[in-house]
């Protein structure tokens, strides 16, 4: 996407002053460009950006850029490198296909990326371009099996490939594949976006000789899953992930591995823990330890708080920070064998160095806001951040502070007014502290009482923070405040927190929503006759939860959402889920009513105009609990509308239609709780049409 020094809302900002602008001086306008709400046209300015990657010498950063091609209507992603001093910011890759996982070769004169673009092999590929320019090449030629991550060898002899058997053989060319019949032996056989698993669907590593152009297969284990690998900086290891349970399908109990980097070579396990070890794994610079996130046990597998944890070679598991009681992410060691985790804290996550003999944390980012990535690479730390006003950037971090490496988004930001979002503290019924967050409309003035809307977080183990939300600004740009809620069952409060709704759902959240609105109505924000509702996943589910126990909300959005546990087990992803907090129908068939009030109870409780929204390819919340809530809503005469959006998964990818859910939230609130009627009207505008995905080129 071009920069712009001056765009097409200032200029339109400028010729509204007409004859009186042309009478003052031009310098008066120079730094202080017309600002402007979001809008939906936004969407498609917005860069994210991700994936930093330090160079050996520190002193470059690759980071992946994605953005929205309008025209193909698809995401694209595609790299860019600058000095770690911020200068020479340049964007190396181009075209219609995207590039993603950016690496620098050992000796830093490579980049590397995957890419599914034309070369002499199909699919996704590993290629390289030269650090000081030209043109990329097709450095890999898998054609049986699919590749989804790589990592160079230290010595730059191998790289290490993690690749999956291809569920259908590529056709000839210009031919159609014939569908074949889905053969099923597994106990978790289907997963949002992958669909129906075979029983020859599962990541494995192997070694490709750069010299000889060949792969083999890294260790002597079969049907299990790996990944998440990575070489030690010595050289002699590969660390990696897997489950080795007799049947992995039926429990999360993955470990840490070690294997000696020659193919056909026996793996050592080194953890013993009931429940996952792994994550992101880091190896200490001597490549004696590797350091993991430890979960809890697998009753409360939907709940855990990962704990930092170190492991030897020699099998040796200890314990950093022993006492944090926050769930932590993405470790990495620093030069001098200090090392760093992402922390999940209370409406912020940052970067914080753990005791690793100790019991102590240290904040290294005092200021609020999310850090979404930590790469530490020659004496060098950079990471992805982002806060309430900021979209995210990639940024050095350099003591407490941060610098700012790229500046994808400082055009645009510049454009426009950001409302900040401010902490807040309730107290439920049963006298539970509670921790939200609140963002008032653009050009909010003290005492006024503005229509609000609760929008409830997924998981619902995660957490709203204070990171760049799209939907607060554009409520706030059309005059709602948005109340977020971190409700019992979120993470960023400790382990006792977020499993407190263990085998309870629709309980305690509901009563913490709840006395987060009589919060925000008692400081006088929210006018308690104009109130909205709404959310995705767990959101959803919870939207309806909370409408089935009280009256007030005047509209509500249920998007992904379910209502019956009883008739999602089996056609959802979460079948360990079940057996480990809920158990099997069978016998648990009165929880599972209970858990199902909203439908099962729909005549009495449900009264709130409804709007559902789901993905036809969604297997994480089938729209089976879309479909349900409404047919019982449209029995009942209660308003309420379907939305079913044709070829999505439980996140949108297809950018019209994540544009066009935005339009029918805001129509919706407009209409039932603001009480006024757009031109996108939920009533005026027709559903979505199915269209097919734009094909793959």
């Amino acid at each position: 996407m071009p920069e712009f020094t001056l765009s097409r809302f200032v200029y339109r900002g400028l010729l509204a002053f007409g004859l009186v602008a042309a009478l003052l001086p031009l310098n008066i306008f120079a730094d202080t460009p017309a600002k402007r709400t979001i809008s939906l046209d936004d969407l498609a300015r917005i860069a994210r950006v991700g994936s930093p990657v330090i160079s050996p010498d520190g002193t470059l950063l690759l980071y992946s850029v994605s953005r929205i091609d309008t025209k193909e209507d698809k995401g694209h992603s595609e790299l860019w490198m600058v000095r770690w001093d911020g200068s020479n910011a340049v964007q190396l890759t181009f075209g219609k296909d995207s590039a993603s996982r950016p690496a620098f070769s050992p000796d830093g004169k490579y980049i590397s990326f995957l890419s599914s673009r034309a070369g002499k092999a199909k699919g996704t590929q590993v290629w390289v371009l030269n650090r000081m320019g030209g043109e990329a090449d097709q450095f890999t030629g898998i054609t049986e099996q699919e590749l989804h991550d790589y990592a160079w060898s230290p010595d730059s002899k191998h790289l290490l490939l993690t690749l999956e058997p291809k569920s259908e053989p590529d056709g000839e060319e210009g031919k159609p594949t014939p569908p074949k019949p889905i053969v099923i032996d597994r106990y978790h056989f289907k997963q949002d976006i992958e669909g129906y698993l075979g029983n020859d669907q599962r990541e494995a590593l192997y070694l490709y000789d750069l010299s000889t152009k060949k792969f083999e297969k890294l260790t002597t284990d079969k049907n299990v899953e790996e990944g998440k690998a990575i070489w030690s900086p010595n050289g002699a290891w590969i660390a990696y992930v897997s489950n080795h349970d007799e049947d992995p399908d039926r429990s999360d109990n993955s470990d840490v591995f070690v294997v000696a980097t020659k193919s056909g070579s026996t793996a050592k396990k080194l953890t013993n823990w009931i429940g996952p070890d792994g994550g992101r794994l880091a190896w200490s610079p001597d490549s004696k330890s590797i350091a993991y996130t430890q979960g809890a046990k697998p009753e409360l597998g939907a709940y855990s708080q990962a704990r930092p944890a170190l492991v030897t070679v020699d099998g040796a598991v200890s314990y950093p920070a022993a006492k944090l009681d926050r769930s932590v992410s993405q470790p990495c060691f620093l030069t001098d064998g200090k090392l760093l985790y992402l922390v999940n804290d209370d409406r912020s996550e940052y970067p914080a160095e753990v005791e690793l003999a100790g019991d102590g944390v240290h904040r290294l980012l005092s200021e609020s806001g999310t850090t979404t990535s930590l790469e530490c690479v020659a004496g060098h730390i950079a990471v992805g951040h982002t806060d309430d006003t900021h979209f995210g950037e990639i940024y050095a971090l350099e003591g407490n502070s941060l610098r700012q490496l790229s500046r994808q988004n400082d055009a645009l930001q510049a454009e426009l007014t950001l409302v900040p979002t401010e902490d807040f503290t309730s107290k439920s019924k049963d006298g539970t502290e509670v921790h939200g967050l609140l963002t008032r409309p653009v050009g909010y003035k003290a005492g006024q009482k503005v229509p609000t809307i609760l929008f409830i977080h997924g998981g619902p183990n995660g957490q709203d923070d204070h990171s760049f939300a799209f939907e607060r600004q554009w409520f706030a740009a059309h005059g709602y405040a948005e109340i977020n809620v971190n409700y019992r069952g979120s993470s960023g409060r400790g382990q006792d927190y977020a499993k407190a709704i263990f085998a309870d759902w629709g309980h305690l959240e509901v009563i913490d929503l709840l006395g987060a609105v009589d919060e925000v109505v008692k400081m006088g924000v929210a006018d308690p006759a104009k109130l909205g509702i709404g959310g995705w996943s767990y959101g959803g589910i919870l939207t309806d939860y909370t409408t089935a126990s009280d009256d007030r909300f005047k509209a509500a959005i249920s998007g992904a959402g379910s209502a019956a546990p009883l008739s999602f087990y089996g056609s959802d992803e979460y079948v360990l889920q079940y057996d480990n907090e809920l158990g099997v129908p069978w016998k648990a068939r009165d929880l599972y009513l209970k858990l199902s009030y909203p439908l099962l109870e729909a005549d009495k409780r449900m009264h709130t105009p409804t709007l559902y929204m789901g993905g036809i390819n969604d297997f994480n919340v089938p729209i089976i609990g879309g479909e349900q809530m409404y047919q019982a809503l449209k029995s009942l005469h209660v308003p309420t509308e379907l939305i079913v959006y044709p070829g999505q998964f439980h996140g949108f990818t297809r950018p019209s239609f994540i544009k066009d859910r935005y339009e029918r939230w805001l129509a919706w609130y407009d209409h039932y709780v603001a009480g006024k009627d757009t031109p996108a009207s939920p009533i005026a505008k027709p559903a979505p049409k199915p269209t097919p995905e734009t094909p793959a080129k």
